[in-house]
């Protein structure tokens, strides 16, 4: 099952003719993967500040099909497509009623924020990611 959560389009998420501002989408975006995390059983802030491990992007290719207007809901879809030694690669899928609003397709990696080097992924989070794991296309 993918995870899911939904965020509202906000006026300062939006251009001046109420359309979203795809910047604002990846700040929603970062938003919706701390979520994910936290769901996941490591919140950011445990990961970051005790573990000491970031998760920096290091791919995100997306594809805008439909715009998103101010007031509209975001329904977030992240699947766990892999989990490697040390990356992970998500699959998003953002719609509004029902309607595919963009999709992307998302690298992060697990680093040392002190050699901000890539580690592993601790156990208990590989656990937790790969149970996760989505093999089949939605």
């Amino acid at each position: 099952m993918p995870f899911r959560t939904s965020r509202p389009l906000r006026f300062g998420d939006c251009d001046p003719s109420g359309i979203a501002y795809f910047p604002s989408y990846l700040n929603i975006f970062v938003g919706v993967l701390e979520e994910f995390f936290g769901d996941a059983g490591v919140p950011w802030k445990e990961l970051i500040a005790t573990r000491r491990i970031g998760t920096p992007t290091v791919r995100l290719d997306l594809t805008f099909v439909h715009p998103g207007f101010h007031g509209d809901t975001l329904d977030f879809e992240l699947f766990v497509r892999r989990v490697g030694r040390s990356s992970l690669d998500l699959e998003h899928k953002v719609s509004s009623a029902g309607t595919l609003l963009w999709s992307a397709r998302h690298s992060v990696v697990a680093t040392s924020l002190d050699t901000h080097k890539s580690l592993a992924w601790p156990d208990d989070l590989r656990a937790a990611l790969e149970s996760r794991l989505e093999t089949s296309d939605a």
